[in-house]
């Protein structure tokens, strides 16, 4: 699990750090200004960014990896309240429209994709089999399960505007967009449901990997002062390093007892070799 807990980690801390910097909070992720006019914004940037930076810096090291997870839970616990009021406020301006909710319910779950890693950070310390690690399985996997889901429906819906970020040399960006629309809304839903979760979590860790050079990283030499490119490739790093973590997780519970999404522990063995 440690290299998805310095991907986690690292990315935490850049977040913070990019909101020292900037002295404000990614619009794109962090969207304070839905809760109206909040005073002392550049304020709160900072101290949500030292906060980040702390927390995401004392997951690395395993003595305060506890105190970590919490305090990262907290940060995207409370970013991803700031989405709650757009729902009244996008309806109330456009309506009950699919591509608005959908749109919304977007920033929401990216952000409640990181609260996922760190429930079972925090459990690890724990006994294998307590009651808590069993607890955080249950809701890192509908954490990190859900969010999938909502991306795929985003791209599904979305479709021009997905199909336009794909890379100008790849060709056929409705049918790249649409792919991985689906292949998302599948993951979700394999690691929703526990069949072929870690498989799941593995190659969406992979595909995210495979986003931060292709997708993430290139618009940042476009837009190098903007802090919205900055931020959705210090994002994709933390949301790598949240399903490196979960997949590891289950993957060591292999022969000890695997937590299915009720809540039940059923006995697990790895799939069978083929030579």
């Amino acid at each position: 699990m440690k290299v998805g807990v310095w991907f986690y980690g690292v990315g935490t801390a850049l977040t913070g750090i990019l909101d020292i910097v900037w002295r404000e909070f990614d619009a794109s992720h962090q969207p304070i200004k839905s809760l109206g006019k909040v005073p002392g914004q550049h304020i709160l940037a900072c101290i949500a960014g030292v906060w980040l930076v702390a927390a995401g810096l004392a997951i690395l090291w395993r003595r305060s990896a506890r105190v970590g997870a919490a305090a990262s839970a907290i940060a995207y616990l409370i970013f991803a309240a700031f989405w709650l009021p757009r729902y009244y406020a996008g309806i109330h301006a456009l309506g009950w429209r699919i591509d608005i909710l959908i749109g919304i319910s977007f920033g929401l779950a990216q952000q409640l994709m990181l609260v996922s890693p760190a429930a079972i950070i925090y459990a690890s310390t724990a006994l294998p089999d307590s009651r808590l690690q069993a607890r955080a399985a249950i809701a890192a996997r509908w954490m990190l399960g859900l969010p999938p889901v909502v991306f795929g429906l985003a791209h599904l819906v979305g479709l021009r505007v997905f199909a336009s970020i794909v890379p100008h040399w790849m060709r056929f960006g409705y049918f790249w967009a649409a792919l991985t629309g689906i292949a998302f809304t599948l993951a979700g839903s394999a690691i929703c449901s526990g069949i072929k979760d870690v498989l799941a979590a593995r190659l969406l860790a992979l595909t995210l990997l495979l986003f931060e050079p292709l997708v993430e990283i290139p618009p940042i030499f476009i837009r190098l002062h903007n802090q919205g490119t900055w931020g959705a490739a210090v994002y994709n790093l933390a949301a790598i390093g949240a399903c490196l973590i979960f997949a590891e997780f289950l993957a060591s519970r292999i022969g000890r007892g695997r937590i299915d999404p009720a809540g039940n522990v059923a006995m697990s063995r790895p799939d069978p070799v083929v030579a």
